[in-house]
């Protein structure tokens, strides 16, 4: 792989974000979204990131868009506002290729720098077993699990809870 770049999203990354994030959506249970999602979603989507101050990064080789981390605030009450849920998909052909390991850690200097303190992974119990080894690799200790809590292609879902301080 040539040289991996880790940048801030742009506008002109959004199409291939939502085709990213699209994949997952019509053939995993790594997300629970049911209904793929349209640039104007992800325009909406980077608006609120960004006015909340919380980084959303893509990570690129050869000006390709290799896959992206996002944070979104994980409660809209008040006291929760230095914590975030994370996001981190790849492109199918990103995989295997340690583009997660820098994006995540790009991500998580960011975090640092933008004053936040808690990074909440909420993980699939099933499809996920990569993200959930990468986010320990990162640091992320074992918060919780919730069973059965969503359905998807007929299957019932559960989801791990990982929890990072920064």
């Amino acid at each position: 792989m040539s040289e991996l770049r880790v940048r801030p999203a742009a506008d002109a990354d959004l199409p291939t974000i939502r085709d990213i994030y699209n994949h997952y959506v019509r053939s995993s249970t790594v997300t629970f979204d049911e209904i793929e999602s349209s640039v104007e979603d992800w325009q909406g989507k980077a608006i609120r990131i960004a006015a909340a101050g919380i980084p959303f990064l893509v990570a690129e080789s050869e000006g390709e868009v290799l896959g992206y981390a996002l944070g979104q605030p994980w409660s809209a009450k008040s006291a929760y506002r230095f914590t975030i849920e994370n996001s981190i998909y790849l492109a199918p052909s990103a995989a295997g290729r340690g583009v997660g390991w820098a994006l995540l850690a790009v991500f998580l200097d960011s975090c640092r720098e933008a004053g936040l303190r808690q990074v909440i992974a909420v993980i699939a119990d099933r499809g996920a077993e990569a993200s959930i080894a990468l986010h320990r690799k990162a640091g992320f200790a074992d918060a919780g699990r919730l069973f059965e809590v969503g359905e998807k292609f007929g299957d019932r879902l559960g989801v791990h809870f990982l929890q990072k301080a920064l």
